[in-house]
């Protein structure tokens, strides 16, 4: 088992969860974090961090596009270990639906 982020985080961004990771497994996109499934260590502790309840365990049913997109944008993007405050428009993102098509950029961020 991993976590994996989901499509609740695009344009939110919040970075509660990376000051938690015990082994530094989120990378920064553009808009977006993802975990690097083979980093994670399956401690649980960023899933209730995250203001957007973007963080899922891949357990659950329907996450398998975002196993999938979370190990190849962690291979692309740079890693990030110290959070850093959300876009200034996050919370008008927040419970917004359907983000992936209209919002994902495959670009990296700054990373640390």
């Amino acid at each position: 088992m991993t976590y994996v982020v989901t499509d609740a985080c695009i344009k939110c961004k919040y970075m509660d969860c990376v000051e938690v990771c015990p082994v530094d497994c989120f990378y920064e996109g553009e808009n977006m974090l993802v975990i690097n499934p083979s980093e994670c260590i399956d401690c649980g502790v960023c899933e209730p961090e995250c203001p957007a309840e973007a963080i899922l365990p891949d357990t659950e049913s329907g996450l398998e596009q975002w196993l999938e997109l979370n190990t190849k944008y962690s291979a692309e993007w740079p890693n990030i270990t110290t959070s850093r405050e959300p876009p200034k428009d996050a919370d008008d993102f927040k419970g917004v639906e359907n983000k992936f098509e209209e919002y994902f950029s495959p670009e990296p961020g700054d990373g640390d």
